[in-house]
């Protein structure tokens, strides 16, 4: 392993000190460092952590992670959660060996209570300089990898939500009737109510919605089995309530509609949306940060509302307010989103100067692709043709204040055809 890797490095408060002894060592290795924090001694979660470290290895980001907290047996748990991270607590230079040698381990954790400074350094330079070479151990190592595809294969997707297979094979058909057959006028699109009506967020977000409003919307929502309702943070409660028992799901907006709030207080916004009973969080970046280059900013800016999100497994959608950028700043802050751990990018809040567009679509989703982030395509989409054209585009959700009308051109369409 004498090329330079790429090495995903955190900890929480317990590790803090050593993180940053390791952080020398491995950039003295020639090696390039990930930090993934913590960045003090403040106290911390560490499973948030070693789940940034794996989700990096995991996706090819990174080529090693290493993690430490106090022990080092709570980090490998977590990251052994990750799919396709194989985590080692070692304590001792033979076990990291081992550890790569026999078990082909792609994250290290460390306890740093139980190794000194130089032994941590002496079992990272030890993990870092070995490989799973002999075949019977590489045998072995693929059987584990068996092993997790058949417990993940046996997991059933949530009934309320489509699959990536099935959003991919929605896009694919929508292209081919878009197209028709080579020499032929184009083909009516038509796609199934029922599948169509999981890639819509039914919006409601006017300043002056009230709650008859919000008693619409999730009646409407329930009515043609959309996939949430999304709203203003005033209403995630009542929403939740009004659609309980329901496959429903409550999404809310964070940082709207300018994105100008500090990290902080987005954080606190994402926090009490989600205790309300939020499942998924819309947050407006900061816009004027990306476009002045304060990259630094726009990521923690993200990052803040994503561990959060995280922690309650909630779905994060960033939303770049395309019409006010360049094109080179969207894709900036697609990668920024990334990068972050964002799950999805959104064009646009609907209250700036113009809403998605197929380019703006297109490209989104050309640079997310790497990492298979979701592409939500939202303001000015109000009828049938804009959601087609969106998904063509690339869009896997579509924002919309119009969904009863586009379901009802869908159901009206597929009617003329049968």
């Amino acid at each position: 392993m004498g090329s330079p890797l790429k090495i995903a490095l955190g900890a929480d408060h317990g590790g803090f000190e050593l993180k940053q002894q390791l952080l020398e060592h491995v950039r003295s290795l020639g090696h390039e460092v990930k930090d993934c924090g913590t960045h003090g001694k403040e106290p911390v979660d560490y499973p948030r952590f070693a789940h940034a470290v794996a989700s990096l290895v995991a996706s090819g980001a990174c080529d090693f992670g290493i993690m430490v907290d106090g022990a080092g047996i709570g980090s490998a748990m977590a990251a052994n959660k990750v799919p396709g991270v194989l985590a080692a607590a070692c304590y001792n230079e033979d076990l990291a060996r081992n550890s790569r040698e026999h078990n082909d381990a792609n994250v290290l954790t460390l306890g740093a209570g139980h190794v000194d400074p130089e032994t941590a350094k002496r079992i990272v330079s030890t993990f870092l300089s070995t490989a799973c070479t002999v075949e019977r151990h590489k045998a072995r190592v693929r059987m584990i990898r068996e092993l997790e595809k058949e417990a993940l294969g046996a997991r059933r997707p949530e009934a309320d939500q489509l699959a990536p297979a099935d959003i991919e094979r929605i896009t694919d058909r929508v292209k081919q009737l878009l197209t028709g057959p080579s020499g032929s006028a184009p083909l009516p699109p038509v796609i199934p109510p029922e599948q169509l009506a999981k890639l819509i967020d039914h919006t409601m977000l006017r300043p002056d919605a009230t709650s008859a409003d919000i008693q619409k919307l999730c009646d409407e929502a329930r009515q043609y089995g959309l996939f949430s309702v999304c709203v203003n943070p005033s209403y995630v409660a009542e929403a939740k309530a009004l659609l309980r028992s329901t496959r429903v799901k409550v999404c809310a907006v964070v940082g709207f509609p300018l994105g100008a709030q500090p990290p902080e207080t987005k954080a606190l916004e994402t926090r009490r949306a989600i205790r309300e009973g939020a499942q998924e969080i819309d947050m407006v970046i900061n816009i004027g940060a990306l476009k002045g280059g304060d990259e630094a900013l726009v990521r923690k800016d993200i990052r803040g509302v994503v561990e959060i999100c995280m922690d309650s497994r909630a779905v994060c959608k960033v939303i770049l307010e395309t019409a006010l950028l360049t094109d080179e700043e969207k894709v900036r802050g697609c990668e920024l989103a990334m990068k972050a751990g964002a799950d999805f990018v959104k064009t646009s809040t609907g209250f700036s100067k113009a809403g998605a567009t197929v380019e703006d679509v297109t490209l989104m989703s050309r640079t997310v692709a790497p990492r298979k982030l979701g592409v939500k395509a939202a303001g000015g989409i109000r009828t049938y043709g804009d959601v087609v054209r969106m998904i063509q585009a690339g869009a896997t959700r579509v924002g919309s204040s119009s969904s009863v009308k586009i379901m009802e051109e869908a159901l009206a369409l597929r009617a003329r055809k049968e």
